[in-house]
């Protein structure tokens, strides 16, 4: 990636650089490299993917989540005399997002592991362009209330979220108010239906991993693919939703649309909708919340209309997916009660994906959890790590007594 006037250009630090997120980010960034310079790439422990982006992309600093892989990352860019300092430290990933020659970080950690370097950006007066939904999910008021403290701004980059960021008025874009001040009647969340649109309840009982992994509209990693499978992942928006847009969960529709173009709409109170719509390509929505207020190339083509045909909408199933009810309970009952559902979700999701537990088991889990955990109001973040790892371990325990039993 050559430099091109490197003090006018946005910096930019890519977390989960080697996942799909970020390799589609820094296919955006490689694309638009007069606007943009590369200054931090992270990944977890993959050693292999993350030096090759070292040497193409030579960012200033780099870190891996796993200690051993860093400094087998830092060993071999010092044998490429390569120029990137790799962080080994706790605290990496934290300690680039508060540099100050960073002014915008690519949140795409999966899971709960990306909330303290996101936390950090927010309070540190960042562009968060935010692709772990699972900060939002679990610390939402305690993000926005960083974000207005500080001035930094958060920018959906999930397609369903950032289609309504683009659809929303100005005033209400990187500004978590209440959208009903703005004429804004209701949002609407698509949904693909995952892999398992047409199943009955009877074949839902036997699903197997590959099964649940197998999209088929897009490419994500496992945990993302799996909470697809069953919803979670549309219940997990309708609470990033509610956070990001200053809405309450009754005005957050859900629909089922298979073909994935519309990718989410806005209602007003005109009768008015505004949709989005697009590839399925998560290009689209990067290169959004890169640029804005303006845009830029992603690489992404037109959308034909001739031979689009038609557009199909249903309403959810909560009966054969009830993960997407226990999301929407989690909101309604606060309380921590959407980290209690994250928490445990994550646990059942991995139990699912090793063989540990069925695809059924996994909204009985979170069930479960979410009712077993009621009066718990954690005032800050340190709080909400206890009570991620009580509900972690409560799961785990809640699988050993049924396997025993």
């Amino acid at each position: 990636m050559v430099a091109n006037n490197a003090s006018t250009r946005q910096s930019v630090a890519v977390f989960g650089s080697t996942g799909s997120i970020g390799t589609s980010t820094l296919d955006v960034l490689e694309r638009n490299q007069m606007q943009f310079q590369v200054a931090a790439l992270t990944a977890n422990t993959n050693v292999e993917s993350l030096h090759a982006q070292c040497l193409k992309f030579k960012p200033a600093m780099a870190a891996m989540a796993d200690s051993d892989a860093a400094q087998e990352l830092a060993n071999r860019l010092r044998r490429a005399n390569s120029s990137t300092t790799v962080l080994i430290a706790d605290d990496a990933l934290v300690r680039i997002a508060v540099d100050p020659s960073i002014q915008t970080i690519m949140a795409s950690i999966v899971g709960f592991a990306g909330l303290p370097a996101t936390m950090a950006a927010a309070q540190h007066g960042k562009r968060i362009l935010l692709a772990n939904k699972e900060s939002m999910v679990v610390a939402g008021d305690l993000l926005n209330q960083a974000a207005q403290r500080s001035g930094a701004c958060i920018i959906p980059v999930d397609s369903e979220h950032n289609a309504i960021f683009q659809c929303l008025p100005e005033s209400n874009r990187c500004n978590p108010t209440n959208s009903l001040q703005s004429g804004v009647a209701s949002i609407v969340l698509t949904a693909s239906g995952g892999p398992f649109r047409q199943f009955t309840a009877d074949q839902l009982k036997t699903v197997t991993v590959e099964q649940a992994l197998s999209h088929p509209n897009w490419d994500m990693g496992s945990k993302v693919s799996i909470d697809s499978a069953t919803l979670m992942n549309k219940g997990l928006e309708v609470i990033e939703a509610s956070y990001l847009f200053g809405l309450d969960e009754s005005l957050i529709e859900v629909v089922v649309h298979p073909e994935s173009v519309v990718h989410s709409m806005v209602r007003y109170i005109d009768g008015s909708v505004l949709a989005q719509l697009g590839q399925a390509d998560m290009r689209t929505p990067i290169a959004n919340a890169l640029a804005w207020p303006d845009r830029i190339d992603a690489g992404v083509a037109a959308l034909d209309f001739v031979r689009l045909g038609s557009l199909n909408f249903e309403a959810p199933d909560m009966h054969r997916f009830p993960c997407l009810a226990l999301a929407r309970q989690a909101l309604r009952q606060g309380n921590g009660a959407t980290c209690v559902l994250n928490a445990a979700n994550e646990v059942a999701v991995e139990q699912f994906v090793e063989g540990r537990v069925s695809y059924t088991d996994i909204s009985e889990i979170n069930a479960h959890s979410l009712h077993s955990f009621t009066r718990t109001v954690p005032q800050n973040v340190e709080e909400l790590f206890s009570l991620d790892l009580s509900v972690r371990q409560f799961a785990l325990e809640f699988i050993e007594q049924r396997s025993l039993g």
